[in-house]
């Protein structure tokens, strides 16, 4: 029997479920009137629509988890594209390893979970649960990130800087070597939306920049948390009310809601997120819940009590129904663009 080929594995694309072609408004409001999760979901849909509705309100979103590969990215992509996210916290794997690899042309592929990992191991094909990325291309991915860090490098010398801004400069060299590139980072450069991923080296970039700073040891571009942290505290300052629009939980999620308590910690009085959603699967019982559900953040001061949801659903499943109740109830066509990546901008002049 011929061997299996590579190219046997990597046959058939996962595609993206587009939002603005399924109206589900009618499935979700008949899901209101449910119970469980069904209800849970159909409420977490009206306070989507709510933030969207209040016009003092800049929505945070957070992604983590593997979504992008999932299906998912032209979601996040229609939500920078029709105002219904001020700003992203993301983890990286989504940015870089799912959206800016496809960006470069990239694709992941259907999968299954009965699969031979050693096969695919010897194969150089990654597999997340039932998808496949081409590891060799993911290389590519790296080298990439690596690249923009050497023109960083030569176009500002050695310095730290938060990844909002090296996914800006993403952003940037997508625009100017892939132009019309429709992806997460190349939609929020243009929207002026930034992206904050906070453990960025956690992640492809994390390859990229390893190599990056071992071909220039006496001096590098490096990655600085602790920015990321105060440039968010920034936007929450100059955004006012918020609220955030949570898939999955670790990092991006607790960065996003510590930073009312950061904006206390430097002197500032300011309202807690006003609206929360968070859509998991993750258990509060044994502390897996990235700690605590919104009403235990309540405690700590980080969200308001009264338009909270829990969703306790899998993201491919409840996102689409969620964005897609609130896209086509249409309260985003009277937001304004909040265009945040002019705060950066502008400090960046002063310096």
């Amino acid at each position: 029997m011929a061997p299996i080929k590579k190219s046997e594995f990597l046959a058939t694309p996962v595609v993206s479920i587009d939002i603005k072609q399924h109206d589900v408004r009618p499935l979700v409001d008949a899901m209101s009137a449910m119970a469980f999760q069904a209800r849970n979901l159909g409420r977490a849909a009206g306070i989507y629509d709510a933030m969207l509705a209040d016009k003092a309100c800049s929505v945070i979103v957070c992604m983590a988890g593997s979504l992008c590969s999932a299906g998912l990215r032209d979601v996040f992509i229609d939500l920078i594209e029709h105002r219904m996210a001020d700003a992203i916290v993301s983890t990286g794997a989504n940015i870089v390893d799912q959206d800016f690899f496809e960006a470069l042309g990239f694709r992941h592929w259907r999968g299954d979970v009965r699969a031979d990992d050693d096969t695919l191991r010897r194969m150089a094909i990654d597999r997340i649960y039932d998808t496949y990325i081409d590891e060799d291309e993911l290389r590519i991915c790296d080298e990439t990130v690596g690249k923009i860090a050497d023109e960083m490098l030569a176009n500002g010398g050695p310095r730290a800087v938060s990844s909002r801004e090296f996914i800006r400069e993403m952003g940037a060299w997508l625009e100017r070597e892939r132009p019309g590139t429709r992806s997460i980072v190349s939609t929020a450069y243009r929207a002026g939306v930034p992206i904050f991923v906070p453990a960025f080296s956690d992640c492809s970039a994390g390859f990229g920049l390893v190599h990056h700073q071992v071909r220039h040891p006496d001096g590098y571009i490096a990655l600085d948390s602790a920015a990321d942290f105060r440039e968010l505290t920034q936007l929450k300052l100059a955004a006012g009310p918020t609220g955030l629009l949570m898939v999955g939980g670790g990092v991006p999620k607790n960065f996003a809601q510590d930073v009312v308590v950061a904006a206390e910690v430097l002197g500032h009085d300011v309202e807690m997120h006003r609206y929360a959603i968070q859509i998991t699967v993750a258990d509060e019982r044994d502390g897996a819940l990235s700690g605590s559900t919104l009403r235990e953040a309540n405690s700590w001061g980080k969200v308001k009590l009264g338009e909270e949801q829990m969703v306790f659903a899998e993201a491919t499943v409840a996102l689409p129904l969620v964005a897609g109740y609130a896209y086509h109830k249409g309260a985003w066509r009277a937001r304004t663009v909040k265009n945040y990546a002019q705060i950066f901008a502008a400090a960046t002049a002063k310096s």
